[in-house]
């Protein structure tokens, strides 16, 4: 064979190769698929070898182990038990209201034992395989159910160790604060298309930060003239590069390329620190193993799904669950999810790496693996060191879940995988695994809203259960998983709550997850938008539609399952017995199908999207004001205030007359802040007088001055509780009762009346 086709057959050889192994997982996913459509055809088809074995296999579900028996009447005794665990995690709960290693290792393994109590009563008595038309439902249901209980059984494991590092913390700071450890830091701020005033208080924020030895780098991507000039006003560098290759990473790449400190802060265009961030995480480096310290995301805004419904001062942000308990657990284990902003990370170890992960749509997580894989602590500070703007709608947010979806599965086919690359320890790939395996349960998720539809359309029983049975093992297992949830997140989420949140986008996330499979990228990095203004309600169509498909089908569902049960019982002493034994399970099918269309129904009030008239973010904050017109003045204390304004109530009835357009001079006592106003509205609230002003003529001064009252201050961000489940249950009746879009539309309309003066 001549050299040159021998070298051209030795490429395509390679290069074969490579795609294989490129795509492993896409052919090992098609391959499972390809093996369980044979398997039910063969079914179908009444292939002699295959019904022999679920033949087999029906026979064992339909005479399970004597110890998988429900209690007869004379053996109450064997209730104890279940009951004894129920009163157990009730009663640890009561003594340690916040989990403590001896409590949380108490309550993970009265779950575990449940857990596995549960899968073997599912694997070895409720399947139902009397037909293959049953069979397939039944199977199919059992094992999406596993697969999302697998990844909950991970984390349950990862649980029994749990760090907090914030008396680390402490101790670690002394050194930053006594200047014994100071090293050079370089605080990059990476940004795409975020408006000039979002960009203006992170650039603020990040030069309050109370450390001498750092330089604010923003790193812009579109070379836009106003972004320059505000890097320019500011005083800080202005980095820019020919082209946007690779995105946020390849930004991020080449600005380290040009600076030289030894450590390296990362916060996205809408981050804003507060002042004791590096105080609280620089002293973590004087370990020469730590490469980077994660801190978690906090959001100044409501996320838009509390804002839709009309529960911004109750629910938290879906976030929180991650950082309050995922990221903890993921510690204990050394797998930290590095987030993308608020971090530290040292120059060295990046390098060492080659710098931020470009071949993913989640650069920094892969970044995090890459890091830890080379021997170095990626480790996570659990407290709120800055704050950010949360998806300002409904679109944004599933933007932003659709691409954390793609970009870690983007791990199956990339060297980056925490599952097979060198360095990893056994217990770092298992908490990634249920990284990995969370995105999956989407499929499930969709599974679950679909299943009772077999009840009422095709007549499928996909699970062989009585009333006893369900009492006996899913019950306890329910409840008390119900009970410890909030507990084991510290109060960030409630189950029922948690499940609306999983039930909005799991159709989009579960075609993601397919396509990333088969296609993992087909799509690039798409930025969230920021700082967006709505003066109406609109309603989002596109993710609400396979909603909507639901939640008309499980209302035919229950209809149809009504028409069932008349027959029924209006027929009760004629009911044959081959149709009777269908009921067996029904029961379950008309509770799941009421449970899906009250969520559903819940999920389809959040698309409608809460007019959002100002840009500027408001908050609760007090400070005693004093109001000056000419030479009279009036005292006051602010109940909200922003950038751009305040409203204050008023301690006294004004002398003169506070009207519309009058110009002001406001004092912010406590911080010494003087500020030129006009008056755009008064009144009355809760018997007090007040008057709401918009500032003028803000000079730069004052501007930081605002920025570091509003967002800067140490410990402001706080960790709010949500409600239990009694409480979450009767938010989520309150909600359909009465809805914003009707009972809190006039409060909407006159916010829209205030932003336009």
């Amino acid at each position: 064979m001549p050299a040159s086709n021998f070298s051209r057959l030795s490429s395509l050889t390679r290069l074969i190769k490579r795609f294989l192994k490129f795509r492993s997982a896409t052919f090992i996913l098609l391959g499972i698929i390809a093996f369980f459509c044979v398997l039910a055809i063969g079914w179908f088809a009444g292939e002699d070898r295959i019904s022999g074995v679920f033949l087999r296999l029906q026979a064992w579900q339909e005479n399970p182990p004597i110890w998988l028996a429900v209690p007869t009447l004379e053996k109450k005794y064997l209730l104890a038990p279940t009951l004894a665990l129920f009163l157990t995690v009730l009663v640890v709960m009561k003594i340690s209201p916040q989990p403590r290693v001896w409590s949380r290792r108490l309550v993970v393994g009265i779950l575990m034992i449940l857990t596995l109590r549960y899968i073997l009563w599912r694997s070895l008595s409720t399947l139902n395989l009397a037909d293959p038309l049953n069979g397939v439902f039944s199977l199919g249901l059992f094992s999406l159910e596993m697969l999302a209980l697998l990844s909950v059984t991970i984390e349950l494991f990862l649980m029994v160790n749990v760090k907090d590092r914030r008396h680390e913390a402490d101790k670690n700071s002394i050194a930053v604060i006594d200047g014994s450890f100071t090293p050079s830091v370089d605080v990059l701020i990476p940004t795409y298309n975020e408006p000039v005033f979002i960009l203006r208080r992170t650039i603020i924020g990040c030069q309050a930060l109370d450390y001498t030895k750092k330089n604010i780098y923003l790193l812009d991507e579109t070379k836009r003239s106003e972004v320059k000039k505000l890097a320019q006003d500011l005083g800080c560098e202005y980095i820019t590069r020919p082209d946007n290759r690779h995105a946020k990473a390849g930004n991020l790449n080449h600005a380290i390329a040009k600076t030289n400190g030894e450590l390296i802060v990362v916060f996205d265009a809408d981050f804003v620190p507060t002042k004791n961030f590096l105080v609280r995480t620089v002293g973590f480096f004087q370990d020469k193993k730590v490469a980077l310290v994660q801190t978690p995301q906090s959001f100044y805004n409501a996320d838009p799904i509390a804002r839709n419904l009309g529960l911004e001062n109750i629910l938290t942000s879906d976030s929180e669950v991650f950082y309050r308990q995922v990221q903890p657990m993921k510690d204990g284990a050394g797998s930290v999810v590095c987030s993308g902003t608020s971090f530290v990370v040292r120059r060295n170890a990046l390098a060492e790496v080659g710098g931020f992960v470009t071949d993913s749509l989640c650069e920094d997580y892969f970044t995090g693996i890459r890091i830890s894989a080379k021997g170095y602590h990626v480790i996570y500070v659990d407290e709120k060191l800055s704050a950010g703007l949360a998806a300002e709608d409904i679109a944004a947010y599933a933007t932003q879940r659709l691409r954390w979806a793609r970009g870690t599965l983007q791990a199956f086919f990339i060297n980056s995988n925490p599952l097979t690359i060198p360095g990893l320890s056994l217990i770092q790939r298992l908490a990634h695994s249920a990284g990995l395996l969370h995105w999956f349960s989407n499929i499930s998720r969709v599974c679950f809203l679909l299943m009772p539809l077999a009840y009422s359309f095709f007549g499928v029983i996909p699970i062989r259960i009585t009333a006893a049975e369900w009492i006996y093992f899913f019950l306890p297992n329910y409840l008390i998983g119900l009970a410890v949830f909030a507990w084991l997140n510290n109060h960030s989420r409630s189950a029922l709550l948690s499940e609306i949140y999983s039930i909005i986008l799991c159709f989009p996330l579960a075609l993601t997850v397919i396509e990333a499979m088969l296609n993992p990228f087909s799509k690039k990095f798409k930025v969230t938008p920021k700082g967006k203004v709505s003066y109406r309600y609109t309603f989002n169509w596109n993710y609400a539609f396979p909603l909507i498909i639901f939640w008309i089908a499980n209302a035919f569902s229950l209809w149809e399952i009504s028409g069932i049960y008349w027959v029924k019982y209006a027929n009760t002493t004629t009911v044959l017995p081959a149709i009777a034994i269908q009921f067996k399970g029904i029961n379950l099918g008309v509770f799941w199908a009421v449970y899906n269309f009250i969520m559903i129904s819940v999920g389809l009030l959040i698309f409608l999207e809460v007019p959002k008239p100002d840009v500027a973010e408001w908050f609760d904050l007090r400070r005693v004001v004093r109001l000056s017109v000419g030479e009279q003045s009036v005292w006051g204390v602010t109940t909200i205030i922003s950038e751009v304004g305040a409203e204050v109530a008023l301690t006294q009835y004004p002398a003169m007359d506070l009207g519309k357009n009058m110009p002001v001079k406001l004092e912010i006592v406590e911080e010494n802040l003087h500020l030129d106003a006009n008056i755009i509205r008064s009144g009355f609230k809760d018997e007090f007088p007040t008057v709401r002003v918009r500032f003028e003529s803000v000079t730069l001064s004052q501007n930081r001055h605002l920025v570091e009252i509003l967002f800067c201050r140490p410990g402001q961000w706080k960790y709010n509780k949500v409600p239990g489940e009694l409480y979450s249950l009767l938010l989520i009746f309150r909600v359909l009762l009465k809805p914003r879009f009707l009972f809190k539309r006039r409060v909407d309309v006159r916010a829209i009346a205030v932003s336009q003066v």
